[in-house]
């Protein structure tokens, strides 16, 4: 139950036609609204692929892999919602058919059924309302209050045979939880076909027929396409699938997703889910219905700012699976969310890593010199985390390259490594340095395999979630301009995903030639976790993933940092100068 004494409300975003049609950034846009009103909201992810989670997932199969605070490995979508919702989510807020078949075995194997025939009607589709009514009304919110509506998302398309136990569980969840408590979005799509782009709205309408044949009835049509509907296409859209053209929304192209949320209101979706959800019902205290009337003014500014002309600051981001953006989504996040605060628009150079190395030159010279280029044109580098050795060369060109030059960097996990590995080599002078996780017999090892880790196990074994990290009490960590982007604190908490760390019988070395370890975990204190290079612009690295906590309203202070040394402003920002003003 919700905390005003009431069944918590829930909203199901399906998909029809395509899959990737925009459910996640459509769910995410639909709570960010909510959270205008001053509801408190919650989502969970329904992914209905058998693996217990996303960690062991390619990032060019299935795009980034999210870490939340409790370590749990999880689809992207997750990252969305806690950017657009600011909430914590759990591992819980991610179901997956193999952890749903993992709890129903389990309960068999104990005894739990009493010797009955467990089926997946009903023991499946009990288990999934079960998961999302106990998810649903858990408090992720800074408020700590129960949500009093929760977005569930259901991956896939509707029709496929793998989604099957959950669309029949929604179709059960329904009469559960009551007809007043219960929304179904459907988000379809209406392709621009033809000579004169003429919209068609068969697929919908097919798509609408399927779900309907499945025993769910779309409440709201999110309709995706290239333009605006057409005179008479919501009209067709209504008459054809049975819902009123006031639910009938079109979900164009716009300028940016930050855009999405303003076209669903200005098209009365508010007024539709107050409806069909009985949400004046929630008698809200006017001080939290300012604070959504905060939030809204607040986006509205952080989207006009996103359409504008503004200077623009190029990063190079170097990684190993830059031919599928979606693998860093939480860094394009993080760096559209650092810019847009201090009036910049960011262009990013997508470098593949190995494209920088001298062999790329003798196999591919085109690739080779487009790939200098576009690192050399930018005004700051960024190098991304990443696992396996394909690439880890030309990363280590890019640190090199950045320190030689003055140009702020920026590493993140094993960016902080390679650079780690790069000053040791050019700087100490140490001959046969590498990490142990590419060469494990190397002379000089400057990252190591940690000792607690599960060297035979894959799937969840890694350090995860979020840690402490505690600045160093030397003059030059307190001066750091690191700690003094992060407020001057003396701890930190960021979340983690990593196997290997930086070698600390190393680091007496690298400190007294200027690299300097200012972080390190608040556990230990044997840990490297932040580094910092003396006499350079911006020289950053963070074995940690700042990129999980960035926030469109709350940049993540290194990406800040970042962007503001690559725009010239770091130290007008440092001496206390308002940069975010236009």
């Amino acid at each position: 139950m919700a905390g005003n004494g009431k069944q918590t409300k829930y909203i199901i975003v399906s998909g029809g036609v395509i899959s990737g049609i925009g459910k996640g950034i459509i769910a995410s846009s639909t709570g960010l609204l909510l959270k205008t009103l001053g509801l408190t909201v919650t989502s969970i992810k329904i992914d209905p692929y058998l693996n217990i989670d996303a960690g062991t997932l390619s990032p060019l199969d299935h795009g980034e892999v999210f870490v939340l605070n409790d370590g749990g490995e999880v689809d992207l979508d997750l990252g969305n919602y806690e950017r657009y919702l600011n909430v914590e989510l759990t591992r819980d807020n991610n179901i997956t058919t193999g952890k749903i078949y993992r709890e129903v075995i389990d309960k068999e194997r104990r005894g739990d059924y009493l010797g009955k025939t467990v089926q997946v009607v009903p023991h499946i589709t009990n288990a999934i309302q079960d998961w999302v009514e106990r998810v649903g009304n858990i408090s992720t919110s800074e408020n700590g209050r129960t949500p009093d509506v929760c977005i569930v998302e259901l991956g896939g398309t509707v029709g496929d045979i793998e989604s099957a136990p959950f669309i029949e569980a929604m179709r059960q969840f329904q009469f559960r939880v009551g007809h007043d408590n219960f929304c179904l979005i459907h988000v379809s799509l209406v392709p621009v076909v033809g000579a004169v782009g003429e919209q068609k709205t068969k697929p919908t309408q097919a798509s609408v027929r399927d779900l309907r044949g499945l025993g769910l009835s779309p409440d709201i049509l999110a309709c995706r396409s290239a333009i605006p509907f057409e005179e008479g296409i919501r009209e067709k859209l209504s008459m054809f699938c049975q819902v009123k053209p006031e639910q009938v929304f079109s979900v164009h192209d716009c300028e940016s997703l930050y855009h999405v949320p303003i076209l669903l209101r200005q098209q009365g979706i508010i007024d539709v889910l107050t409806e069909r959800l009985k949400l004046n019902e929630l008698s809200l205290p006017a001080e939290i219905r300012s604070e959504g009337d905060k939030l809204w003014s607040q986006w509205r500014e952080f989207a006009r700012r996103r359409a504008r002309d503004l200077d623009q600051t190029t990063i190079a981001v170097v990684g190993k699976y830059t031919y599928l953006t979606d693998s860093y989504i939480s860094v394009v996040k993080a760096l559209e969310h650092a810019a847009l605060n201090v009036n910049r628009k960011i262009k990013i150079n997508w470098v593949e890593a190995s494209d920088l190395e001298e062999s790329s030159m003798h196999k591919d010279p085109l690739k080779y010199h487009e790939a200098w280029q576009h690192m050399c044109g930018a005004d700051g580098i960024l190098v991304p985390g990443g696992f396996g050795e394909r690439g880890v060369e030309g990363k280590i060109l890019a640190a090199k390259w950045a320190r030689e030059h003055k140009v702020p960097y920026l590493g993140i996990c094993l960016g902080m490594q390679v650079a780690v590995i790069e000053f040791a080599r050019n700087i100490c002078g140490m001959s046969g340095v590498h990490s142990t996780e590419f060469r494990e017999d190397c002379e000089n090892p400057a990252v190591i395999f940690m000792p607690e880790i599960d060297r035979s196990t894959m799937g969840g074994t890694m350090r995860l979630g979020s840690r402490p990290t505690k600045f160093q009490d030397n003059e030059f960590a307190r001066n750091s301009m690191t700690r003094k982007l992060y407020g001057g604190v003396d701890e930190v908490h960021e979340r983690h995903r990593h196997r290997y760390e930086v070698n600390p019988e190393m680091v007496k070395e690298l400190e007294s030639k200027g690299l300097h370890f200012i972080g390190k975990d608040a556990e230990t204190g044997e840990r490297m976790e932040i580094l910092e290079l003396e006499n350079h612009p911006y020289f950053v690295g963070a074995q940690y993933h700042p990129e999980y906590l960035t926030r469109p309203l709350s940049p993540s202070p290194v990406f800040l940092g970042l962007i503001l040394a690559a725009s010239g402003q770091l130290q007008a920002y440092l001496s206390g100068e308002d940069v975010s003003k236009d």
